[in-house]
């Protein structure tokens, strides 16, 4: 397959490229800023893409994002997290839509901080979200995703919990 990844020098996306490679699929990875060998740029602030990147692309991962764990959460920093997961995926879904010859499927992050704290309580994809800043952010990302469903993709979301690895992660 030919698979076009965001947020690619992330935690997952550079484990994941390493997966993908080793099975012989061919990675393409979007990313912002100046363009790195097998590599395509997005401007976000722009609003930017070049659709030449989707050439031949079988399926999307969507990845990128502020990381949430890096920095205090001040209201900027609140601002940024959210914005980057909503305006870059806006920004990829509107462009996936325009395209011709669309990948199949798009599979977009998010996290089961969109439950929130609920003790206990035991939760399946069917329980509504929380009402913490996390919720919010996974519940507007979520639904930034949701128009590539309508363009005729299909629309894989997954809510990934902690991970770690013998590379690294929470510990």
């Amino acid at each position: 397959m030919d698979v076009l990844i965001t947020g690619s020098s992330g935690f997952i996306g550079s484990a994941l490229i390493d997966v993908l490679g080793a099975a012989g699929n061919r990675v393409v990875r979007l990313r912002r800023g100046s363009g790195a060998p097998g590599s395509q740029t997005w401007d976000l602030a722009a609003g930017a893409v070049d659709t030449a990147a989707f050439d031949g692309i079988d399926a999307v991962v969507h990845l990128a994002g502020e990381g949430i764990a890096e920095k205090k959460w001040t209201p900027e920093q609140k601002r940024r997290i959210l914005e980057s997961r909503t305006t870059g995926t806006d920004l990829l879904v509107r462009t996936l839509a325009g395209l011709v010859a669309k990948p199949s499927v798009l599979v977009s992050a998010s996290a089961i901080g969109y439950y929130g704290d609920r003790g206990d309580e035991v939760l399946t994809e069917t329980s509504l979200p929380g009402d913490d800043f996390v919720s919010e952010v996974c519940t507007q990302w979520e639904a930034a995703a949701a128009p590539a469903a309508e363009a005729g993709m299909r629309l894989v979301i997954i809510r990934s919990g902690i991970v770690l690895s013998p590379k690294g992660g929470v510990l």
